[in-house]
């Protein structure tokens, strides 16, 4: 085993997590001490992968610490999509905790696991692009024929500008006209916003 294969010091954490009532947790955990993670140090989980709300996960997230190991039975038990899973995998790197997947035969605490781990993640960010430029064509397409892109609603597009020249944000607009922010961010970024911010109030030129 080489230098940077070594088993990270630091102590094994295991999550597991089952959909339904009648799934058993007994598989999961079994392989999880059989990893080394003590029964205590288990953290369980009951709900749906799409689920946003993980009180146990959170939990486990928080009581790790720099050197840990988070280990789970499967990929999917962790994260409810590929970039949901991505986006906690590099939570957990930043704070120099590691991640072990026991099914994958994935540990981003040896070189090979790392390695894996950075070609998911540059597929992962291939697709995001992919779905921006789909996206983006898709509305340009729309226009171009003169339809609209999704429920947009009427707004009154004076009053919103008034507050972004004032130095408002998009959030501060629609409240002032009364409609939600996703209303109002359809018609003007937050970079559309920051631009009108810096061109102040609208001047108006005296009557002759």
């Amino acid at each position: 085993m080489r230098a940077d294969d070594k088993p990270p010091v630091g102590k094994l954490m295991g999550y597991a997590r089952v959909s339904t009532i009648e799934q058993r947790l007994d598989l999961q955990r079994d392989a999880l001490v059989r990893a080394g993670v003590s029964p205590c140090d288990i953290y369980v989980e009951q709900g749906s992968g799409a689920s946003k709300s993980r009180p146990s996960l959170e939990r486990a997230m928080k009581a790790l610490r720099p050197g840990d190991t988070l280990v789970v039975w499967r990929l999917d038990r962790l994260g409810r999509n590929l970039l949901d899973l991505l986006t906690k995998m590099q939570a957990l790197h930043e704070r120099g905790v590691h991640f072990r997947s026991l099914t994958e035969s994935i540990d981003t605490g040896t070189a090979a696991g790392r390695l894996i781990m950075h070609v998911v993640g540059a597929i992962a960010e291939f697709e995001r692009q992919l779905t921006r430029e789909r996206t983006t064509a898709g509305i340009r397409s729309s226009k171009e024929r003169g339809g609209k892109h999704g429920r947009q609603l009427e707004i009154d597009l004076g009053a919103v500008e008034a507050v972004l020249r004032s130095g408002g944000t998009i959030a501060d607009a629609a409240r002032a006209i009364g409609k939600s922010r996703t209303t109002v961010a359809y018609h003007y970024t937050a970079e559309e916003a920051r631009r009108l911010a810096r061109l102040g109030p609208r001047k108006h030129k005296p009557k002759r």
